[in-house]
């Protein structure tokens, strides 16, 4: 087969699931690991799709990937980001704690604490860390996204208002170049712009894929964080950004 015929059948193959993974890809087409890397680095850079770890997933800036991809994708990463992030929250704090398969992962890290008080959109996030008795778990009222479990509407963001925490974890779909947070849902990215208002210090966990990546709206800026945790250092633009605002870089690494 051509590499040409290969590659559009990947493409094909995405289009179906949404994410293929290379030994997937290697048996379906009978050919070495090196080979597919080579097809995926090539369809990456012509921005036909995302490069992962693993595997690769069709790029869009209008549609997010699917929730159960998501979970899959870099998921050492974030498991590395959510302890990083987690071993800055003390015990007894109070915390927002938006949508996103990140923030699900650093919610797990929290259940070493003791005594915290959430307030969060996400089901998922209640759901883990509603097991600990000592925690305070307060859900935010709004329509149920039923692809992902997140929590959005006026109604959703109207009642993040009603309350200053100590911290706000919030997750991320994209940093462009500018320092612009993307994400792919406005409803969304009101509610992640109340939890950053109302939030005494914010972290923000994105891994390694967000940077360039693109989605359709404006959440906000880098400058409006205080600590951005991650598990490669950032392209030298970015840490730039990072060191004209004071936002302090947590690498997560190995």
């Amino acid at each position: 087969m051509s590499q040409h015929r290969r590659q559009d059948e990947i493409l094909e193959l995405l289009r179906q699931q949404g994410f293929v993974s290379i030994d997937e890809l290697v048996q379906l087409f009978n050919v070495t690991p090196q080979t597919i890397r080579r097809d995926l680095n090539q369809l990456a850079d012509a921005n036909k799709i995302r490069r992962h770890h693993g595997g690769a997933a069709l790029e869009s800036s209008t549609v997010n990937t699917a929730y159960a991809t998501r979970k899959i994708l870099n998921h050492g990463e974030k498991e590395r980001i959510a302890q990083c992030l987690a071993a800055q929250i003390p015990d007894g704090a109070s915390v927002f704690i938006n949508i996103g398969t990140t923030t699900e992962t650093v919610a797990h890290a929290l259940l070493q604490h003791r005594d915290l008080r959430i307030v969060t959109n996400n089901i998922h996030v209640a759901s883990i860390l509603s097991a600990k008795e000592d925690f305070s778990v307060i859900i935010a009222g709004g329509e149920v996204r039923s692809r992902d479990g997140g929590i959005v509407g006026e109604a959703t963001r109207d009642f993040i208002h009603q309350f200053r925490m100590d911290y706000g974890i919030i997750g991320i779909s994209g940093i462009d170049e500018d320092g612009s947070l993307l994400d792919f849902d406005y409803r969304e990215v009101r509610i992640a712009q109340s939890i950053i208002q109302n939030s005494k210090q914010v972290f923000l966990a994105a891994d390694h894929s967000k940077f360039g990546r693109s989605a359709m709206v404006r959440l906000g800026n880098l400058s409006q964080v205080h600590t951005l945790v991650t598990d490669q250092p950032p392209p030298k633009h970015i840490q730039q950004l990072l060191a004209l605002h004071q936002v302090e870089l947590i690498v997560a690494d190995h």
